[in-house]
């Protein structure tokens, strides 16, 4: 119950979006700048003050390392298998590619907390400080690809990778972020996700899908069947304490962030399509993620 307690309010937002545009008349330019100043100021906000509220220690976290990497690395892969199996648009592909890997860190937080109080949290915060990096290179890489972007000039000026740089730097090197800005980027990216899913929302159409249902299964299959499975191995290969192997199993059975969306929309990708297949992963994640939970050890 608690899940769908946590996944309701994304829907709800993601209709009052979908009202807002085709029912209230809103004007599509608004919703061109609310995407811009959600890519451009409140995600790299939210990313930045999300990963400097807990204390980071490389040499602590060595083996959660390994973990994230063989985790992303296995669902990045995975992403890309669809290519000579499917054979989709690539434009289309590189779009939702990003639905199989990425993750809604605030449900994975809010879970982490009610699954394992502080510890758990903590737990989840390294792993998501470290995947964060990994998604967000990987997803401008195949969008600057098809997109006729650089595809290094894109990633070195993406807000979200030099948001989370600079706020893995001040973390580990304990720079201290002044009491007022951290108010200030809290209050942001408390935004974020609210005016994402709007965006969401105003895009969202049955003609989104249409002719893309196996690269949309594929994409949610691999996000919320595949990646949990992966995520029980690797826990057990690396030998994890229980409270460890539970956090990194609940981070890869968590569905897409509505951050995929943005950045889709921003670089010239299929948004649409993307909105369509995160949309459908985060109504399912109300089942899958309880089943792999109920499946997995517990501390």
């Amino acid at each position: 119950m608690s899940v769908i307690q946590l996944v309701l309010p994304d829907f709800l937002l993601i209709g009052l979006g979908w009202m807002l545009f085709h029912k209230l008349k809103f004007s599509s330019e608004f919703f061109r700048g609310a995407e811009k100043l959600v890519y451009f100021i409140l995600f790299p906000a939210l990313l930045f003050h999300s990963i400097t509220q807990t204390p980071l220690s490389l040499s602590g976290t060595y083996v959660l390392l390994l973990a994230t990497l063989a985790l992303m690395g296995f669902s990045i892969a995975m992403a890309w298998l669809a290519v000579p199996l499917l054979r989709p648009d690539l434009l289309d592909h590189a779009s939702t590619a990003q639905c199989a890997y990425r993750f809604n860190t605030y449900i994975g937080l809010s879970l982490a907390g009610g699954l394992a109080g502080s510890a758990g949290q903590t737990i989840m915060a390294v792993l998501v400080g470290f995947a964060v990096p990994i998604s967000n290179m990987a997803a401008v890489h195949g969008l600057a690809r098809q997109t006729g972007g650089r595809v290094l000039g894109e990633i070195v000026r993406n807000p979200f990778i030099i948001a989370t740089a600079v706020a893995l730097l001040c973390n580990i090197f304990r720079v201290p972020i002044p009491a007022a800005i951290d108010a200030t980027l809290g209050r942001l990216g408390a935004c974020a996700i609210a005016i994402g899913l709007m965006c969401v929302g105003a895009t969202l159409s049955l003609k989104g899908g249409r002719g893309s249902a196996p690269l949309v299964s594929w994409m949610i299959g691999v996000k919320l069947l595949l990646t949990p499975a992966a995520a029980i191995f690797i826990a057990w290969a690396l030998d994890l304490p229980p409270m460890e192997r539970q956090m990194v199993l609940l981070f890869g059975a968590l569905p897409t962030a509505s951050s995929a969306y943005v950045l889709a929309a921003r670089m010239g990708g299929n948004g649409r399509l993307v909105a369509v297949t995160m949309s459908i992963g985060t109504l399912l994640s109300a089942v899958t993620i309880p089943m792999w939970l109920m499946a997995g050890p517990t501390p």
